[in-house]
Formats: C-alpha cells, structure tokens, sequence
C-alpha cells in the first residue's frame, strides 16, 4: 500500500468529518491506564531479533520526527509499518493517535482495525475501533464492539461504562439507530438486577434524544422497577418532566417517598419552577431548607417564590439566610452572583413596601460589573414609581454601552419599564425602534404585535402577525396569538380555530395552546369540550390565566365549588393577574 502519497493528499485536500479534540474527548470517556505493556515474562518483540530492534527503532524514531516535522502522513505509515511488524499495540495506537490529530478519521479506523486484527483480545485496541466508528457515524457496525467492551469491563467500572454511552453515542447524528443498537447491545445488562437500572437510564436518555419519549418513559419504569428507589430513573423522570411527559412525575414522586440526597429535590424544584408549579415547588423547596438548612441555593429561590406570594416577612428572613451563607463562601463567582439576585430581590420588596430610601441601599451593594445593568435598570423602576419617569428613561438611555447589542439591551429595559407601568403605548413606540435595529428578529416583532393589542391597536397586530406567519410559517406563537385574539373578542371564531390548531399542530401538547383551543370552543358554545381541553393544560401548566379560563368554565356548567377553588389556586399564585380579576369582577365573584 502506498501511505505517503494518497495519506499527503488525504489530510491536504480531505475534509473528514472528524475533529482532533476525539483524541482529548471521545477517546477518553472511559478513562484507563495509557500504555499496554507486554505480558510477565514474555519477551519484547524486539528483544529477539536486534537488527529487528535497530531498524524498528530507527522506524519509530523517523516517524516521529515526521510527524513532528510537519509530515503526519509519512509518521503514520512508518509507525503503522512498525506496529505490524512488531504486533505493539503502543505503536498501533500512536499511528490511530496521529491520523486523528490530523483529522483523518479513515486512517485512525485503520489503524484501530489492524491493531484489533493483531490483538483481537485487547481491551484497548476494541474501544479505539468502537469509539472512531461512532465518530464516523457508523453507528451500524458497532453492537458487537460495544458488547466486547461491556464484557471486558472491570465489575467496578462496569457501572460508569453503562453510564458514560449517552455521551458516548451523543456524535450519532442518527439518534434513533444509536438507541437502537446500544438497545441490542444491552440485552444482558438490562435483565441483570446490578446493571440493569442504570442500563435501563441510559438506553431511555439515548431515546430521549432520539425523540422517543414513550420508549424513554419505559426505560425509565423498568429502571425503577429493578429498583424502585434509583436516583437515575427519576432524573430521567425530571428530564421527561421538563420534555413534557407529565407521567414521568410518578416515578420522581416514588424517589422522593424515600430518603432521597437533597439535591434530587431541589431539581425536581427547579422543573417545577419551569412548568409554573409555583406552589408545589414552594413546597419542595420548603422540604429542602428542612432537611439541608446549611444548603445556600434554596433559600435564595424560595425568598423568590415567597416574594411573588406576597409573602414579604418570610421573603426577608429566607433571603437574609442566604445572604449569611453566601457571604462565608468566599469569593465563588456562583455566589457573588447568588448575592447580586438576592440585593436585586431586597429592593424590590422595598420597593413594593415604597422604602425607596431602602432599595436605593440594597442596590448599591451590587459591585459586580456584568450585573450592573440590572442594578441600573432597577433604579429607572425606582425613580419610575416615584413619578420621574422622565429621569427613569434618560438612565436606562444614558447607560454605557454603543454597540448594536448594547442599544437592544438598553431598549428592552425601557420598554419593560412601561409595560410594567402599563403605559402600553409609549412601550409600543419604544419597541417599535428596537424593531427597527434588528427587523428580522421574529420574537421582536412578535413583542411588537403583543404590544399593539394591549395598545388597543388591533389591526396593526392583525397585520404584524399575518406578516410574520407569512414570513415564518413555523412560528406557532404567531398563530396561536392571532386566533386567541380573535377568540377574546368572540370575532372570526371559526377561523380562530383554525389558527389555533395550526399553532398546535406545530407544537404538540403545549398547554397554552391547549388553553386557546379550550377558550375558542367555550366562545364557540362547546362548553363540555372547552372543559377537556382546559382541564389537560391546567394538568400539565397550572398557569393563572388557564386557572382562569377553566374556573369561567366550570362555572357556566354549574359547577361553582370547583371554579372557587381553582381561582382560589390562581389567586396565592398571582392575585394581581388581569386576566383573573376581569374574570371574577365580570362574573361577580368574591372568594
């Protein structure tokens, strides 16, 4: 074979996809001993034969110094040459190792498959074979390697093999084939009650990515059914969770019946932050601060939580907990952000308490220069609900900063202080100019639609969001914005409903959209179906304005108890939210 030319040309002309950083990364998942060394008592193959030895090492020395030199390709084929004429693995593995570096993905497989071809035993020349396939996307031919490595696999290290695949089949860009053969390769280790829960979490994280969500949800069951107290079923069960199965919360619920680490629960918190479980995930964080109180980070979340409840005294004390934390943890950079987020949250309960004296002192705590513009956005609210308005603009304005970027940044806050101030109007014209620096943003002109309906403007909305669906057919928020409008105003319902199953049909199970389709049918006179829908998105998102929409519901069918206490829900959540006080103003309704 003739290395010098085709492997020059090779690295010269070739664009292989396969990055140098594999030899860093996907070479190391499982990290191991380095060099083979040959066995006790056996001679060095070299040993035998010293002319062998002379011109081996002469080989190795000019292949090196080729590689070195700038010439990888001819420092290839002599270390290759060496390798097969020595049967050393090391040699093997440095010819794989420069191929890689230079980025000749076909070369390094080569390599790896002479050197498994001389050694088919060894552990070592099988993971760099399997492990250049996956980088190749050839994902097909790996089932009976990744079955030798599982095999050869140390009992102590078999576990953190079983748990390295996800990451290890990540590159696959076919999600679903490395799904399935890291299933077929795993038919022993799935049944065998050591190996099989984190077998069982790692096959169902691979069909997560593949998109397979009923198959990850039944990996993640039959993890727990091996072992019904498995901390990895139920982060499988968070990540489901946050993907938008509800029905993975089951298993995280069977982990938390037990003794579980803290730290499960305060994830478990934060998806419930995510899905807008606000109460729930008080309640969690709540059984944290029980449980670990010397754990900083849930007090800071739960002082948040405890703010948006209205529930100031409490805020105060949870935060001045954190704060007494944070500031004996040294200069972490985790914590000094952690001491910016609790300054910002003190002055806002001053503010809510109208001590702008108090805020004001809060804020110039804050010394560290990434969050300044949130200390200075702050003072523009401050000076806002002190009726300078005027002087709250020209700050956020005034703030350094003139690039592109910064311009955007310092727009967006203006315009956050108006629709905070309900002054719709001149937030409209605001973002009308931030439009105007990046117009091909969607989500900006989107903002600028939504703007427009609160400014009563509503065929500009009309037509900014039918520019936008023309322009991005895919935007399902643009849809579902228009037909919700339609459906509010009891205006062009049958094509309300159109848009909104559109919006749908682009994004599955989204329960605001689930919400709007329950909305358009209640204007559409099908209570019974309106309830339905709105009782699966109140399920999956127990969002105020959805509480809402349900409790008008159920209270058109007669079913008052239930609508009470549904508001009721909505209201510890965010009592001041429009959607619900209209509701229960128009409907007569006290609680």
């Amino acid at each position: 074979m003739d290395y010098y030319g085709p492997m020059v040309l090779n690295l010269r002309f070739r664009n292989v996809a396969l990055s140098a950083a594999i030899t860093a990364s996907a070479l190391t998942v499982w990290a191991q001993p380095g060099a083979q060394q040959p066995a006790p008592g056996s001679a060095s193959p070299m040993a035998s034969n010293p002319a062998l030895d002379a011109e081996l090492f002469y080989e190795i020395f000019l292949g090196e110094l080729s590689a070195r030199m700038g010439d990888p390709g001819a420092g290839y084929a002599l270390l290759l040459e060496a390798a097969r004429r020595s049967g050393d693995g090391q040699l093997y593995q440095r010819a794989a190792d420069i191929a890689l570096q230079s980025r000749s993905g076909d070369y390094a497989l080569a390599a790896a498959m002479a050197w498994k071809a001389a050694q088919p035993e060894s552990r070592e020349a099988n993971r760099y074979v399997l492990q250049i396939l996956i980088a190749l996307n050839r994902i097909g031919e790996t089932p009976a390697l990744l079955r030798q490595e599982l095999a050869q696999a140390p009992a102590r290290a078999k576990a953190s093999t079983l748990a390295a695949l996800p990451q290890l089949y990540g590159r696959a860009s076919d999600k679903a084939l490395a799904a399935k053969v890291v299933g077929e390769a795993l038919t022993d280790e799935l049944t065998h009650p050591a190996t099989g829960p984190i077998a069982w979490v790692s096959l169902g994280r691979l069909r997560l990515a593949a998109g397979d969500k009923a198959g990850a949800l039944e990996a993640a069951r039959s993890a727990q059914h091996l072992d019904n107290a498995n901390e990895g079923a139920a982060r499988l069960g968070l990540e489901l969770m946050e993907d938008n199965v509800p029905q993975a919360e089951p298993l995280v619920m069977q982990t938390l019946a037990g003794q579980p680490v803290p730290e499960l629960r305060m994830a478990y918190a934060r998806v419930l932050l995510g899905l807008q479980r606000l109460p729930d995930a008080a309640r969690q964080l709540e059984a944290v601060t029980r449980s670990k109180p010397e754990m900083a980070e849930p007090w800071l979340v739960l002082a948040s939580l405890q703010y948006q409840d209205n529930r100031l005294p409490e805020a105060e004390k949870s935060l001045q907990r954190y704060i007494e934390m944070a500031s004996a943890g040294g200069s972490d950079p985790s914590r000094e952000r952690g001491l910016t987020q609790a300054y910002l949250l003190y002055a806002q309960i001053a503010e809510k308490k109208k001590d702008y004296t108090a805020a004001e002192g809060w804020l110039r705590r804050i010394d560290n220069v990434e969050e300044v513009f949130s200390a200075q956005s702050r003072r523009a609210s401050l000076l806002a609900r002190q009726g300078k308005l005027a002087e709250a603009r020209a700050l956020l304005r005034g703030l350094p900063g003139t690039s592109p970027d910064d311009r955007r940044m310092k727009l967006a806050a203006e315009v956050q202080l108006l629709r905070d101030l309900k002054m719709y109007r001149q937030a409209y014209e605001v973002q009308v100019e931030l439009v105007a620096l990046a117009p091909e943003d969607a989500d900006l002109v989107y903002d600028q639609a939504m703007l427009a309906e609160k400014a009563g403007q509503l065929d500009t909305m009309e037509q900014l969001l039918r520019q936008l669906i023309a322009r991005q057919p895919q935007h399902h928020h643009a849809y579902n914005a228009l037909g919700y409008s339609f459906a509010e105003r009891g205006v062009k319902l049958d094509e309300a409903k159109q848009l909104i199953l559109k919006a749908l049909e682009l994004a599955p199970g989204d329960p605001f959209i689930t919400d709007s389709l329950g909305w358009v049918e209640f204007r559409l006179g099908n209570a019974a179906e309106a309830r339905r829908h709105l009782e699966a998105a109140y399920r999956t998102r127990p969002d105020v304005e959805i509480g809402a929409h349900l409790g008008e519901v159920l209270w058109s069918l007669g079913d008052r108890d239930a609508a009470r206490k549904i508001w009721r829900e909505a209201q510890r959540v965010n009592p001041d939210n429009e959607t619900l006080k209209e509701t229960l103003a128009r409907l007569g309704v006290a609680l």
